[in-house]
């Protein structure tokens, strides 16, 4: 037989609107304090998939290198299979273009072009890929 009480959840569910949208800054303050990762911010790290540190991104721009949507989903995946495979460090070969990944931290380090990789040797690399 059901009953006829209402039950109410112990913390209210308030809808997130233009107004009062969180953003990644935000998260990571509230994180500092507490001292520990929150849902939403392990949420928006898997979601945002491989990033690109400062160094990877100022060699990006010298070299004139860019990735498409695509490119990138590609990227995100050979990712995650070489970290399902146990790579800590891996060389990642794609579009005539070579990366440093750090696949722990779903970082990348580096990145250079085809005539830039060439003659050079990329040591602390636990694995290589090529897309």
């Amino acid at each position: 037989m059901a009953d006829n009480m209402i039950y109410y959840q112990a913390q209210p569910l308030i809808p997130i609107d233009n107004r009062t949208k969180l953003t990644n800054h935000n998260i990571s303050l509230s994180n500092k304090a507490n001292g520990k990762n929150s849902f939403a911010n392990l949420l928006n790290e898997e979601i945002a998939g491989v990033k690109f540190s400062q160094h990877a991104l100022d060699r990006m721009q010298s070299r004139n290198l860019t990735f498409s949507n695509k490119d990138l989903l590609k990227l995100n995946d050979a990712v995650d299979k070489i970290a399902q495979k146990g790579a800590r460090e891996s060389l990642v070969y794609m579009n005539d273009v070579a990366l440093v990944v750090s696949v722990t931290n779903k970082t990348v380090i580096t990145a250079m072009d085809g005539k830039s990789a060439k003659d050079n040797i990329f040591t602390n690399i636990d694995s290589a890929v090529i897309i």
